[in-house]
């Protein structure tokens, strides 16, 4: 059965956001620094980010998954937010993939995400 793009999207920003989450836990005991921990990684502009960091990284199918779901359309209006946010749906989708397709996969991406969002102590 072939899972929807969309579907994949919803699935990788719960994961991204258990991701983080269980990395930012044992930051702070203030649950105002957890939150803000949070979201500065479970955000758009983080995720276009971290997305352009992996790009190197992905194979064609990857990339053909990151060129269609950022082609879905988006309920953004502003263009420049709406780019961004497009981004980030093609993060959350290949997350979502990972999760579902490619365990070994989405370990292998997860070890490579967790440096590139820790926090400076």
């Amino acid at each position: 059965m072939e899972i929807p793009i969309r579907n994949y999207a919803h699935l990788g920003d719960a994961v991204w956001e258990v991701i983080v989450r269980e990395y930012t836990v044992d930051k702070t005991t203030r649950i105002e620094t957890l939150h803000k921990l949070t979201t500065e990684r479970v955000n758009a502009k983080a995720q276009h980010q971290l997305l352009s960091q992996i790009e190197n990284r992905l194979t064609d199918e990857e990339k053909e998954l990151v060129r269609r779901a950022r082609n879905l359309a988006v309920p953004v209006s502003r263009r420049n937010i709406q780019a961004e946010y497009r981004m980030a749906t093609a993060f959350e989708t290949l997350l979502g993939f990972w999760f579902v397709r490619d365990r070994v996969r989405f370990n292998e991406m997860k070890e490579v995400l967790l440096p590139l969002i820790q926090v400076e102590q």
